[in-house]
């Protein structure tokens, strides 16, 4: 009996130890607990039809009112899916409420307006890092929580060389000389000297008579987002950009939107983020990570955190996964993972800028399993002198380290395979690599201010290191 109970006590004490060994495996992977964390949200089983309010599917009828009671019937009854069904349907911005599935059907097209004053009034935005007043986005949240973009549908902006596109400056996106641009003394002059002079946000305002683009979809200090399945085009700037937001849920949304800052999706001082399954065919970075502008990322001086990214694929941009410029505040915590890069105009796979004016730190990067076809200039890019030509030093010097690359594929390394521009005061700290392969890059790598690089089983153009 004695033995019985002995034998007893050893295998519940082995299953416990089993037991309590997966949990500590499940607590020590850092991706499961960020994923898990993240609050995906859920709506009631009402649907609203913008039909039924009197929206008309001809591409030419103002629906902007018949979506806006939709959602306003919707709300008042709690929350639930308002539905776009087949069809164009012409509108000006959508303002989401809590708790609003935005759900557009197969074979849905939501093309807005041209008419720059249906974005007014002003709304409480960001430009290139800094808040302020400005035209309304096209799909805004401002401090919800509980909120959705769904389906199978086109959000169309609309934007191209004879709407939004030409403010750039750009004679490529459609800008004619001596016509408005940003880059004009009321435009993105006046709004680095109210960063600098740290003006309150409700007096930066601008928007009619000024030439700053709003972004597509964009919300602002929200909870709990899902953005799935839905296609953007033809942005006027970038495409989504989470901004103060927790729970980010991005997955299988294609972005095709070729015009100038076309970036895909930008979180911003922004936290639990998990982009999957998505498809980017940008004119600028694929997904680019931000935390603020110089003073104004400083004073909000919130870190973008907890960042996961896999099974996507970069098709084309500026770059693959990239962390700044815009980053005062800092990026921590980032994972991608499974991705596919692969254009002879994707610049980069993977991106960090930042200089003494923007400051700022990242650390905690970890790229794993990544098949890179082709880059114009390097796999990898870490650069501490971003702007450097342009009047971008000051006295906030940026820390970068523990930049982790592991199971990676390069068949086309671009002008670099490695390249890392340093600082003497403050080098790169603690890059590694390993089970790496990079292929046919005309000069293997430039490191500048960085501490030696750890090697593990790579090669770059057939050489080990």
């Amino acid at each position: 009996m004695k033995k019985l109970l002995l034998s007893l006590i050893t295998t519940l004490l082995i299953f416990s130890c089993k037991e309590e060994s997966k949990k500590e495996i499940v607590q020590e992977d850092p991706v499961a607990k960020i994923i898990e964390g993240i609050i995906v949200p859920e709506f009631p089983d009402k649907t609203f039809n913008i039909k039924d309010f009197g929206a008309v599917n001809d591409g030419k009828t103002d629906n902007t009112n018949a979506i806006k009671e939709a959602i306003k019937a919707c709300t008042n009854t709690g929350g639930g899916k308002v539905i776009i069904p087949k069809g164009k349907y012409l509108t000006g911005p959508i303002h989401l409420k809590s708790n609003i599935n935005l759900h557009l059907e197969e074979g849905a097209e939501v093309l807005f307006t041209k008419d720059k004053k249906a974005y007014l009034p002003v709304v409480h935005t960001s430009y290139e890092g800094v808040e302020l007043m400005n035209y309304s986005p096209l799909i805004y949240a401002y401090k919800q929580k509980n909120i959705a973009v769904t389906g199978k549908g086109v959000f169309n902006g609309q934007a191209g060389k004879k709407n939004w596109w030409p403010w750039c400056g750009a004679e490529r996106y459609g800008h004619k000389e001596g016509a408005p641009q940003q880059k004009d003394s009321i435009n993105l002059p006046t709004l680095r000297k109210m960063n600098e002079a740290g003006t309150p946000v409700a007096e930066r305002v601008f928007g009619e008579g000024h030439h700053l683009r709003p972004t597509f979809f964009e919300p602002f200090e929200c909870e709990n987002i899902l953005v799935q399945g839905v296609t953007f085009t033809n942005a006027p700037f970038w495409v989504m950009h989470p901004i103060k937001s927790t729970n980010i849920t991005v997955d299988g949304v294609t972005v095709s939107s070729h015009g100038p800052n076309n970036d895909g999706c930008d979180p911003e001082y922004s936290k639990n983020v998990y982009i999957k399954n998505c498809l980017f065919d940008t004119g600028d970075d694929c997904i680019a990570i931000k935390s603020g502008r110089n003073d104004d990322g400083r004073r909000v001086n919130i870190p973008s955190e907890n960042i996961v990214v896999e099974n996507c694929e970069m098709k084309d941009g500026h770059g693959g996964v990239v962390m700044g410029s815009e980053i005062s505040a800092g990026v921590r915590n980032v994972y991608v993972r499974n991705c596919k890069m692969d254009s002879p105009n994707l610049e980069r796979a993977i991106r960090i800028k930042t200089n003494t004016l923007r400051g700022g730190f990242v650390e905690n990067v970890f790229v794993k399993n990544i098949e890179v076809g082709q880059v114009k200039e390097a796999f990898l890019k870490i650069n501490t002198h971003y702007g450097i030509y342009a009047n971008q030093e000051g006295n906030y010097m940026p820390s970068i380290k523990n930049i982790h690359i592991e199971d990676v594929k390069v068949d086309n390394g671009g002008k670099y395979g490695i390249l890392i521009r340093g600082r003497k005061a403050n080098p790169v700290k603690n890059i590694t690599f390993k089970n790496v392969t990079i292929k046919k890059a005309k000069m293997p790598m430039l490191v500048e201010h960085a501490e030696p690089i750890q090697f593990t089983n790579t090669t770059i153009n057939g050489a080990k290191y």
